[in-house]
């Protein structure tokens, strides 16, 4: 990782210190997603198999899962795997079931009842990557909420195998949620095809899901385009920022770190502290860490694009990391809860020695579905409301209107809007008599 005296770098020098890596190729990504999404919208099934060909080694015989394979991948996982799917989801699912929104009703005047009703979104779309290594925890992350919001169609994505099939675990982690419509399409080719429906996969009202620079370019696109679906966030490449104090664990800190940087080389991690001698000794285990990784070369690739930085003090690291708005925050800290009103953006927090970031990916029961590239300041993690609709409703009695007509009669006149006063004054006048 480089490091960096935060004290010493110009502004410019900061920008480009919290740069992420995306960035650099976000134009030429752009080019390549725009040409596959106008494929596959033009073609439907016909561009997924081109581009299987092209991407996966060979396309399979039907995209669709079919019961017997859902059978044979959960045949073939372990008691121990299926055990810990079946409790992850189970946690995970009370942790959002007590996180839900409620509707509610109030009287905001005599005769004039407002309110707030909820609905599930009919159709969605889920995409769990499984490009350089499956996740069936992302399929328990987007899955559960969306059965707890009550989604009647689910349809999820997933890369295939070189073989053609889908990854048994997640195969396994979508049927224990509930979902069974599950294609083997990956990439940016599988956000398009939810997005505009093809021959195989019915269009999606809004997706969801991580991705790498692609897939992530992908969702934005048909985001913004004509006939296309909502998405949930921007989640791209993992990131991890870790603020560690000179009390902090070298080997635990070296380990969050490296179980962001082994997700893919345009993966991030930066690392902030006051300590001088804890950084040099992060260094040390990243390296005796490394020689022990399966990924390392995917790691490493990941840690040239990574920062150490020091830093005056704890409170200049929290504005820094405020700034770069991180998908995770790990305060390595004595007092780490003292510290938690001073995060302002972050996608999801972990506070103290004794909570790794990888319990969040896994079964602490959050989502580890959170928005990245800066988007945690306006943007939150993925839960059972992005999987709902909020509907106001307005029911008002003759003595309501005559209660807060005359305030709309005055506020159209002041807008110059004629049609909507007389919507109101006509009522008014028919309430008086």
């Amino acid at each position: 990782m480089q490091r960096l005296d935060w004290n010493a770098l110009d502004e410019g020098a900061r920008e480009q210190a919290l740069r992420r890596p995306a960035q650099q190729t976000r134009a030429s990504t752009a080019a390549a997603v725009a040409e596959i999404v106008e494929a596959v919208r033009r073609d439907g099934d016909a561009a997924l198999r081109l581009y299987a060909e092209r991407f996966d080694g060979g396309a399979p015989e039907r995209f669709a899962v079919d019961a017997a394979e859902f059978d044979a991948a959960e045949a073939s996982l372990t008691p121990a795997l299926r055990a810990a799917i079946d409790e992850a989801a189970e946690r995970i699912a009370v942790f959002h079931d007590a996180g839900m929104s409620e509707p509610y009703a109030i009287d905001t005047a005599d005769g004039v009842r407002c309110e707030r009703i909820l609905r599930p979104i009919r159709r969605v779309g889920l995409y769990v990557p499984a490009g350089s290594a499956p996740l069936p925890s992302t399929a328990l992350m987007l899955a559960v909420p969306a059965d707890l919001a009550g989604c009647r169609e689910i349809a999820l994505c997933t890369p295939p195998r070189r073989d053609g099939s889908a990854d048994p675990a997640v195969l396994y982690a979508a049927r224990r949620c509930g979902v069974t419509r599950v294609f083997k399409v990956g990439g940016a080719q599988a956000i398009a095809a939810m997005a505009f429906g093809t021959e195989s996969i019915g269009k999606c009202d809004k997706l969801f899901g991580p991705g790498n620079a692609y897939v992530t370019e992908a969702k934005r696109q048909v985001a913004l385009l004509e006939g296309g679906a909502a998405i949930d966030l921007p989640a791209g490449p993992s990131e991890v920022l870790v603020i560690a104090d000179a009390g902090a664990r070298a080997d635990f800190v070296a380990a969050d770190l490296l179980s962001q940087a082994e997700h893919g080389p345009d993966s991030q991690v930066l690392l902030l502290s006051d300590d001088e001698a804890l950084l040099d000794a992060v260094d040390v285990e990243l390296e005796a860490q490394l020689a022990r990784l399966s990924r390392a070369d995917t790691a490493r690739a990941a840690l040239q694009c990574s920062r150490s930085i020091r830093v005056d003090s704890i409170e200049r690291a929290l504005e820094v990391s405020n700034r770069y708005a991180p998908e995770h925050l790990i305060l390595a800290l004595r007092d780490a809860r003292e510290w938690l009103p001073e995060v302002e953006a972050a996608g999801s927090v972990f506070l103290g020695d004794w909570a790794p970031e990888a319990l969040g990916d896994y079964c602490s029961g959050t989502n580890h579905v959170l928005p990245t590239s800066g988007a945690a300041r306006y943007a939150s993690g993925v839960n059972v409301a992005s999987f709902q609709v909020a509907i106001t409703v307005q029911e008002v009695q003759p003595r309501g209107l005559l209660a807060i007509g005359p305030c709309a009669v005055e506020l159209a006149t002041a807008e110059g809007l004629d049609a909507h006063r007389e919507a109101v004054a006509l009522r008014l006048r028919a309430a008086a008599a």
